[in-house]
């Protein structure tokens, strides 16, 4: 998992150096909650955790996480919109229930623009592109050639219809002019059991399932998605690098509250969660897992939010992909 690891250092007490709250603060005086729309033990219930055991260590108040998994995240997310504004209530929004819900539930009974206020993202985990061992080609160049002269014989996997993996294939293939085929599994887990098996060909797959397989020589790494090459694999190329200028695709993840949340409260969330994500044992974790922490103001996340809407929600509309 992306995030592995990552609680048992902030329990190890790495932000204990941090300041308390001080006591003639109006936020926080009594304990919050942090909803992940997520079963426990993903990587976004332990980033969940791991922001929350760090704002509890900051603010000398219990910050408690509280799963409410189902459809694909917005259940929990559409109870934080719900919630009273003030702070004491807010969500860890991904991907999937911020990004791209409003162009994929056409009743989804939240809007993210309207219903949330963003308060910081967290980090923006890139995948990696990796191709079956028998697979005639070693490079980005080579899989598109291939994927040309054979339109809609390479299939890639994904977590599902409407996942960040299924629309990174979409956007390659549509940067680069090719038909892949998309296969979409329960999980990234049984797709990248099928790219290993060759029943598929390609996956754009998170780092922690692949990276021993590629160390193995069962995967090949073709590329990784983000604008930069990441440390754990510092001598495979970025997509763009390999052969698709302008390619980029990472995953999304970002605290966000009730609309109407006082200012002054989300910006002392997002000051405080800064200083949460400086952590170096937090910084070091998530590097060694492919990612890093993003951080900033409230206006990057709102302006993240909004750049990501245009970029995959408009994929999603022009592809018409539907749940």
């Amino acid at each position: 998992m992306i995030f592995k690891n990552l609680l048992a250092a902030a329990l190890g007490g790495m932000l204990l150096a941090t300041p308390a709250a001080r006591a003639d603060d109006a936020f926080p005086s009594r304990p919050s909650r942090l909803i992940v729309p997520y079963t426990p033990g993903g990587n976004t219930d332990l980033l969940g955790r791991v922001v929350a055991q760090g704002l509890s260590q900051v603010w000398g108040q219990s910050v408690v996480v509280e799963n409410k998994p189902g459809a694909a995240g917005t259940i929990g997310v559409e109870m934080v919109a719900k919630s009273r504004p003030d702070g004491y209530t807010t969500v860890l929004g991904s991907f999937g229930n911020i990004l791209v819900a409003r162009s994929l539930y056409k009743s989804l009974s939240y809007d993210p623009a309207k219903d949330l206020e963003p308060v910081v993202l967290l980090a923006t985990p890139p995948v990696v592109l990796v191709a079956n061992e028998k697979m005639p080609f070693d490079d980005v160049k080579g899989l598109i050639e291939y994927a040309r002269r054979n339109p809609g014989k390479l299939n890639y996997g994904s977590s599902g219809n409407g996942s960040s993996n299924h629309l990174f294939g979409e956007l390659f293939a549509s940067m680069a002019g090719v038909k892949l085929t998309h296969v979409p599994y329960k999980g990234s887990g049984p797709s990248v059991s099928d790219t290993i098996s060759g029943q598929i060909q390609l996956n754009f797959a998170p780092f922690p399932l692949v990276r021993e397989h590629i160390k193995g020589g069962k995967l090949k790494a073709l590329a990784v998605t983000s604008a930069k090459r990441s440390p754990v694999l510092p001598d495979v190329p970025t997509v763009a690098e390999a052969g698709l200028p302008g390619y980029e695709a990472v995953g999304w993840f970002g605290l966000m509250a009730p609309a109407g949340t006082p200012k002054a409260v989300l910006d002392r969330i997002n000051r405080d969660v800064n200083q949460v994500l400086k952590s170096p044992a937090i910084r070091e974790n998530l590097a060694s897992e492919g990612a890093e922490p993003a951080g900033g103001s409230v206006d990057d996340a709102r302006r993240s939010i909004a750049e990501g809407e245009r970029k995959w929600g408009g994929l999603v509309e022009k592809l018409n992909i539907q749940l």
